[in-house]
């Protein structure tokens, strides 16, 4: 089987929509008070990271125009790998030798707020990809998708650069971010299936 442009687009595409759906569900969990492994879902999303660099890499490379987009995806998506790595591998240790060592509590702080940093970029970047993505579809047509999408990531953004401009102790809730790059990630993916769909 040979990944054409095409074949890889249409799989970035579809590794977004995982990804948005799957940060749907767990803030919802989380939201709703129910219990749920951190350790399953960030692995999970660890993999559709890895797997969506792997892709949109190549789709960067295959693509005829766009490709800031595609670097934006994938850029963001090696963001977010280190992102939920330091979550898996570093929150629980420090939040240990915070909890057992007096006078170490701002070494979780510290951990925590890199994090968020890392978190706030890669949401900068698919609002980017978002608004790249958004606005070629408006070209070719796709006046109502094209205009979400575009409208989505520029949001994305504006909210996740104030982030990490002011901090998340800041003007603007941490959470604007997170679901402002959702939206923006899941109507991304819908924008690049509809805009890929007749590709040779």
């Amino acid at each position: 089987m040979e990944f054409t442009n095409k074949r890889t687009t249409l799989i970035a595409a579809f590794l977004l929509l995982a990804l948005a759906i799957t940060q749907a569900v767990f803030t919802a969990l989380y939201s709703g008070g129910i219990s749920f492994s951190r350790q399953y879902a960030w692995g999970l999303e660890a993999v559709l990271f890895t797997v969506l660099v792997a892709f949109a890499g190549a789709a960067m490379l295959q693509a005829k125009n766009s490709q800031l987009g595609w670097s934006a995806i994938t850029f963001s998506a090696v963001l977010n790998i280190i992102q939920v790595s330091i979550g898996l591998t570093l929150f629980s240790t420090f939040g240990k030798v915070a909890g057992a060592v007096e006078g170490a509590q701002p070494l979780i702080g510290g951990v925590v707020s890199l994090s968020f940093m890392i978190y706030y970029a890669a949401k900068l970047l698919l609002g980017l990809a978002a608004l790249v993505f958004g606005l070629s579809f408006i070209a070719k047509g796709g006046k109502a998708i094209g205009s979400l999408t575009a409208l989505a990531g520029g949001v994305a953004m504006l909210a996740n650069a104030l982030l990490i401009i002011f901090g998340r102790d800041g003007f603007l809730p941490s959470g604007v971010a997170g679901a402002s790059g959702m939206i923006a990630t899941l109507l991304l993916s819908i924008c690049l299936i509809s805009l890929y769909r007749k590709v040779d």
